[in-house]
């Protein structure tokens, strides 16, 4: 029993919250880019946290149901439909065979996830469903490929009635611009002014944006350093490369480099970011550990008020 690809839309990926254990062979962990609004579908369903989605970026994707079940929408608002009834995000909906489920184009955000009761099932590679294409990793091949017409993304039946959402005071803002990161150790080597423009400027998204990360266009910040030895990379990195451009990794990122870092955007901040479309602005706020401490043990909370 499977959802049928009628039409794979841009980029529809098969993910699980990601690889873990193989960045010293290279790989990166892959995984949602909106880890809240993954983590958040799966609740709602009372799947495994790490039970596998399609993550949908921009749309365009079509599927139809060959047997009943319960899904979870969250994330982006790309205009999804059942048959001819539009849906709303942050809920679940009954699905019964023959059932066709369209998402169109971005109404509000950039990336959705769809999850099915008890979660798509695909065999791992490496430990993990996550679809990385450039490492050739993932998905429904093992092989890194995004979804494709005619393919079959199974699952359980499930015909039980079941209803659930997220509550109103945990559904994330993705209209929010500011982006709470981590100052990191090299920030040292940028001077007090630099430091001050970087986190006073706005930056727009660039066309050159992706799962492995967001270039930034705005005021260039310059590194009085003499360079850095290459090392690991940190998921949420904030690169400045010589351009001045800062470059923030998120999921498909690389697992060294040699540019400097002013921190880190926190696990919410990549959420948000990873929602934004080129030309949206952002801005840079720098916070404590502890309130990102705080941030966390207050999502999951939230994530277990969903009953």
């Amino acid at each position: 029993m499977a959802f049928k690809v009628l039409k794979p839309g841009v980029l529809s990926l098969l993910q699980d919250l990601g690889r873990y254990g193989y960045h010293a062979v290279g790989l990166s962990n892959g995984g949602p880019m909106d880890e809240y609004a993954f983590r958040l579908a799966n609740r709602l369903l009372d799947n495994n946290p790490n039970a596998p989605q399609v993550e949908i970026t921009y749309g365009l994707l079509v599927l139809q149901a060959t047997a009943d079940t319960t899904i979870a929408l969250c994330g982006a608002d790309l205009g999804a439909k059942l048959n001819d009834k539009p849906l709303l995000v942050w809920q679940t909906y009954a699905i019964q065979a023959g059932d066709r489920l369209s998402f169109h184009q971005p109404q509000h955000g950039l990336r959705a996830y769809l999850a099915v009761k008890g979660g798509f099932q695909c065999e791992a590679a490496l430990s993990s469903v996550s679809t990385v294409m450039r490492e050739h990793v993932g998905g429904l091949t093992g092989k890194g490929d995004k979804l494709q017409k005619g393919d079959l993304l199974a699952f359980e039946p499930y015909s039980e009635p079941y209803q659930n959402r997220v509550p109103r005071h945990a559904i994330p803002d993705y209209s929010q611009t500011n982006i709470p990161m981590i100052m990191g150790y090299q920030h040292e080597h940028f001077s007090c002014v630099e430091k001050a423009h970087f986190l006073s400027s706005n930056y727009q998204v660039s066309q050159s944006f992706d799962r492995m990360g967001y270039r930034l266009e705005g005021r260039s910040i310059a590194y009085s350093g003499d360079g850095i030895i290459s090392e690991g990379i940190a998921y949420g990195s904030i690169q400045i490369p010589k351009d001045g451009q800062p470059i923030v990794l998120l999921k498909d990122r690389q697992t060294i480099g040699g540019y400097p870092k002013m921190g880190c955007v926190t696990t919410w901040g990549g959420s948000l970011l990873s929602q934004k479309m080129a030309g949206d602005s952002v801005h840079f706020e720098a916070i404590p550990v502890e309130e990102e401490e705080k941030e966390s043990l207050l999502f999951e909370a939230r994530l277990n008020s969903i009953s």
